[in-house]
């Protein structure tokens, strides 16, 4: 929790020196700053733990150690993994080059010689309080933003997929930082026939869900029920190419599912070609259409169509799943992508979704390094 600048300020003192801490409380009590002290590393631990100081004055010997810092240096460590913006001050009566500089590497603000100067001390104590409790302030308003940003992008995203007679349709959206550049949409026309949209803006973060709103905006204005793929690509891209920075590009797949004609009708923007398993095990890639949106504003895009037939299935992703990583550097892949939905071609499409997710996932441990979405159809 961020601590109001008018609070008093609340430091926590590590020394095993009864009359230094005696002497210490002295000090800031006559200056305004609560202090709460502790003799050990552990008891340090235990209190940062417990709540949020604006400031911790330590030393780094305690009983078990004399002159080498080592427990002074295990503790920085481990308080900057609990907390991070907290500024620390190293309060120490010897010291070295290669101590201080070690010290300043694991988080250490600045240094107090033993014994101390208390103009000094105060100045120092006063000076990474204000600071380290603006570092607070602008990392609450970051999360903040970041809050608002991701209420807006998930209010932009479908509720629930809309399900079409003949078909069964799943979607999952993972941002890898609350808020990305990866999108998709699911628009029923009528009880066969629904558009589905699945696009990755470069980049991650505000600027991209930013992007990505106008985006998701402009796609809904123009498609309608009548509208062609290749028209709505061209539209969207005219739009996009006005206001969008020089840099950024958006890929994006556009198609319309009728499942009374047993059709896909598509075109593809640039972005990573869908796949349809047919259910004989053959696979055939959507990739006819044109060049990624927001570049070049008169470009062209065509229009391609597949036929689809019970126990097929679509799937569209975008790239953070295929290129999802694991620890030696090696991506997931398309190919291990469309193995999994062969081997798993008979799942239902949350199933079939669940299986791919989990899959991508335990090859890389786990870890997604940039927005991933995958939508999965099962025709019946």
């Amino acid at each position: 929790m961020y601590v109001s600048c008018s609070a008093p300020p609340c430091v926590l003192i590590a020394d095993d020196q009864p009359d230094l801490l005696d002497a210490l409380r002295l000090l800031l009590k006559a200056e305004g700053i609560q202090m709460e002290a502790v003799t050990s590393p552990e008891g340090a631990l235990a209190a940062l733990g417990s709540r949020r100081y604006d400031l911790l004055l330590m030393d780094l010997n305690y009983t078990g150690d004399t002159t080498s810092g080592v427990e002074g240096m295990d503790m920085l460590s481990r308080v900057q993994a609990l907390d991070d913006s907290m500024p620390v001050v190293v309060m120490t009566g010897w010291g070295s080059v290669d101590i201080a500089v070690e010290s300043m590497r694991r988080g250490v603000r600045d240094f107090v010689q033993k014994p101390w100067d208390n103009a000094t001390l105060l100045a120092t104590l006063r000076n990474e309080i204000a600071a380290g409790r603006e570092r607070r302030r602008r990392v609450e308003d970051d999360r903040r933003e970041l809050d608002e940003a991701r209420r807006i992008q998930r209010k932009l995203l479908p509720l629930a997929v809309p399900q079409i007679d003949g078909a069964e349709i799943s979607a999952q959206w993972q941002p890898a930082a609350g808020v990305g550049g990866d999108c998709f949409d699911a628009i029923a026309f009528g009880s066969n026939r629904a558009a589905l949209s699945i696009a990755d803006v470069v980049g991650k973060g505000i600027p991209a869900a930013l992007l990505m709103s106008n985006l998701q905006a402009a796609v809904r204005a123009f498609a309608t029920e009548s509208a062609q793929p290749s028209d709505l690509c061209d539209q969207v891209n005219r739009i996009l190419c006005g206001r969008i920075a020089e840099g950024r590009f958006i890929s994006f797949f556009y198609g319309v599912l009728d499942t009374s004609a047993r059709t896909l009708t598509y075109a593809n923007a640039g972005h990573f070609a869908p796949v349809i398993v047919h259910a004989d095990g053959a696979t055939e890639r959507l990739s006819c259409g044109g060049p990624v949106l927001g570049v070049i504003n008169d470009a062209p895009y065509e229009q391609g169509q597949a036929i689809v037939a019970c126990g097929d299935r679509i799937i569209l992703f975008t790239d953070g799943l295929t290129e999802a990583r694991r620890a030696d550097d090696e991506e997931w892949g398309e190919d291990r992508l469309i193995a999994a939905a062969v081997e798993n071609l008979g799942c239902s499409a949350p199933a079939l979704q669940s299986r791919l997710m989990d899959s991508c996932a335990s090859f890389t441990g786990g870890a997604f390094q940039d927005d991933a979405t995958l939508i999965v159809v099962a025709i019946e």
